[in-house]
């Protein structure tokens, strides 16, 4: 029997937009929180995953659905 060792490779997601992976010191939610300077929409959004497809695992940023307004 071999064992062979696979290097996962991260990716993120979110709203059709793909992420660079900071690395492996980062938590998904830390890779989260480094985006969300840039898109504020990021600071309430879960994250969901991993799926892990041969060598890759995708994460994705999922935004919070909210209802707005007083009658809500």
């Amino acid at each position: 029997m071999t064992i062979s060792i696979a290097k996962i490779i991260r990716e993120f997601s979110y709203n059709g937009m793909q992420f660079m992976d900071p690395g492996p010191a980062f938590s998904p939610e830390d890779v989260r929180d480094l985006y969300a300077a840039q898109y504020p929409e990021l600071t309430t959004a879960s994250v969901d995953g991993p799926e892990v497809a041969g060598e890759v695992a995708t994460y994705k940023f999922v935004r919070a659905a909210g209802a707005k307004g007083s009658h809500a």
